[in-house]
């Protein structure tokens, strides 16, 4: 399909809302990208209920947690007990991961789903999104309400509410967004020591 790919977070949506918007925008595969497929506050969203209930929907279910989830088994991707993003990225699981949904574009129109309902709040974007426009492949956030957002026009949102200053005759613009990358995965990542039950949604505020 070649289409680019789309994420979204589950939230607090009922199943049945949730299945709109995935219908809505076309999508045919869910690649769930949780750490952890269970979700506390949301029951309907654990990975046993959505490998039943999406294929009746003419939706396939893929858990990719292991490779493109938000934490890792690897000591090396962890300092001061925090998950590195740019060390995960350079992994050879989270590299299959990539590789994976790569193939999986040639016949699916893929959403990669988490908790958080703000893409920014989340490693959906910050980390699995950012490599896929690296690659070249266009990224789209589906928002609660519907609507889309680029992933270029969702990280441009980060940098201004990060109030990270313009680029200048020392920095680029390219610059400013590595910042705006950094300084947001290093408050959103994974800290040992977190609810190891739910990592993905460990903040009750991101589902809402």
């Amino acid at each position: 399909m070649q289409d680019g790919v789309f994420t979204i977070g589950h939230s607090t949506h009922s199943l049945e809302q949730f299945i709109a918007l995935l219908q809505q925008h076309g999508i045919t595969a869910v690649a769930d990208v949780r750490s952890n497929p269970f979700s506390r506050y949301n029951p309907q969203f654990n990975r046993e209920q959505l490998e039943k209930i999406l294929p009746d929907c003419g939706i396939a279910y893929r858990f990719l947690g292991e490779e493109l989830g938000a934490r890792s088994d690897d000591p090396a991707c962890y300092e001061g007990g925090k998950v590195q993003y740019d060390r995960l990225a350079k992994t050879p699981v989270f590299k299959s991961g990539i590789e994976r949904v790569r193939s999986g574009m040639k016949n699916y129109r893929i959403v990669l789903m988490c908790a958080e309902k703000e893409p920014l709040e989340c490693h959906r974007a910050i980390l699995v999104a950012r490599h896929l426009v690296a690659l070249g492949i266009s990224v789209q956030h589906i928002h609660a309400d519907g609507s889309l957002e680029s992933h270029d026009a969702a990280i441009e949102r980060l940098a201004v509410l990060l109030n990270l200053p313009e680029s200048d005759l020392f920095r680029s613009h390219e610059d400013v967004l590595e910042d705006a990358y950094r300084l947001q995965g290093n408050r959103i990542a994974y800290e040992r020591g977190q609810d190891e039950l739910q990592p993905d949604e460990n903040l009750y505020d991101r589902l809402h």
